[in-house]
Formats: C-alpha cells, sequence, structure tokens
C-alpha cells in the first residue's frame, strides 16, 4: 500500500528482497532507530546493559504493546530488576517514524535483516513524504 507492508492483520511489516534491497519503511526504521533508540537499546536492537534487546521483544510483542510502550512508556520494579522507559508519544522524532521503528525491529527480530546499514534500499514513495511533512505540520 503506497510502498509500505501489512501483513494479514494489517499491522506494517517489512519486505526484503532475494538481493537484500530493503523497503523504505525498513530502510527508515534503521535510520530512525539508530537516531533515537539505540542509545539505551543497543545498536540494531541488541539490547545493553542498560535496556533490553529489543530484536528479542519484538519475537513475542504485539505491535499494539510496542506502540503503547513507546508511546506512553513503562516502569519494571521488582527485586531482582528496576528499568523505566520514558514515555515518547510527544517527540515527534519517534512518533512520526514509529511503524517505521517497528517494521525495522521486526525484520531483525524475525531474522531477515543482518546488522548494520541496509546496503540496498527502494526509492522513498510520495506517501512517506507526505506523511512526514503532515506530522512535523508541513505542507
Amino acid at each position: 500500500e503506497d510502498g509500505k507492508y501489512l501483513d494479514k492483520e494489517g499491522v506494517p511489516t517489512f519486505k526484503v528482497a532475494a538481493d537484500g534491497t530493503v523497503d523504505w519503511y525498513t530502510y527508515s526504521g534503521y535510520r530512525r532507530y539508530h537516531s533515537e533508540c539505540h542509545v539505551c537499546h543497543g545498536p540494531d536492537g541488541m539490547g545493553s546493559t542498560y535496556a533490553p534487546a529489543l530484536q528479542t521483544s519484538l519475537k513475542t510483542m504485539s505491535y499494539a504493546d510496542f506502540m503503547m510502550v513507546v508511546a506512553s512508556g513503562r516502569e519494571v520494579v521488582r527485586a531482582d530488576k528496576q528499568s523505566k522507559m520514558p514515555a515518547l508519544g510527544d517527540n515527534p522524532n519517534v512518533m512520526c517514524y514509529i511503524d517505521d521503528i517497528y517494521i525495522y525491529l521486526k525484520a531483525r527480530a524475525d531474522g531477515v535483516l543482518p546488522r548494520g546499514r541496509p546496503a540496498k534500499r527502494v526509492e522513498k514513495p510520495a506517501a512517506a513524504d507526505a506523511t512526514e511533512k503532515a506530522c512535523f505540520g508541513g505542507k
């Protein structure tokens, strides 16, 4: 749909061609993840001593739960663990690209995308450009 792929439930998903070419949204997700998320969650979604590996979390976490945690945050307080994910719902650099970030991490979780910047990508669809401008208040 305008260069964005959806699974049978209508959840955004990735498309990686046999030659490694990724769809625009997967590529954009890589860029956005590494500009906003990797400081805590590690490069390529692999986790850190500070925050969990999202490539592992997305093996079981639903799209809806991912959206909720990113937008609203989450705090875990147990005897063996304390962690806090800040709410990013008011951060347009995250929320304007939340589907892209999810798509990238889902491709990593499903094992179809290796570590590092995707070597090949399709061109940015006009729909992605229009959505980006609308999200940031442009025309």
